[in-house]
């Protein structure tokens, strides 16, 4: 007997709808925020009931999510504040908020996020970038792009950022 597996995107429905529900059921449940963005790693948020609630829920859809990944991305989200809808949070890490003014993300250290591999050390930078963004980001780009961050999308973030930029 084989098991269908469905592909997990969080930047397409079911997912994506997963995701946004899982995000404002934590304004409910306060606390379990609080847990999660208190949490220093993604070995951390594999301890708290709200990563479960989503895994199941996830799990339930027919979604296989790898767990180190999906706590990265748990953790992450669990620090935006204001959920854009839409667009892309490279675009916004690059976004100047007035003319001649700087980005909330340097160049320099959009570079140097570039340059990591691991959810363990993408876990910290990430939740920086999300406060330095004023905990604004649109939850289905960040969260796909956290899930399967690869050199591919790495190429895709920095198209993003620099487009803004230039």
């Amino acid at each position: 007997m084989t098991t269908e597996t469905t592909y997990l995107a969080f930047d397409r429905d079911p997912a994506a709808g997963i995701l946004h529900e899982w995000w404002t059921g934590l304004d409910q449940n306060r606390g379990e925020r609080a847990e999660l963005r208190r949490c220093r790693s993604p070995d951390e948020v594999v301890f708290t009931p709200a990563y479960h609630r989503l895994r199941t829920t996830l799990l339930n859809k027919g979604y296989r999510p790898n767990i180190e990944r999906l706590a990265l991305v748990a953790g992450v989200i669990s620090q935006v504040r204001n959920n854009t809808e839409t667009g892309k949070f490279a675009k916004l890490m690059a976004a100047k908020k007035e003319k001649g003014g700087n980005s909330p993300v340097s160049e320099i250290r959009f570079r140097r996020l570039l340059t990591i591999d691991s959810p363990a050390e993408l876990y910290p930078v990430m939740t920086r970038l999300v406060k330095l963004t004023g905990g604004t980001a649109p939850l289905s780009d960040l969260a796909d792009g956290l899930y399967w961050w690869n050199d591919q999308k790495k190429k895709f973030w920095a198209i993003a950022y620099y487009e803004q930029i230039v």
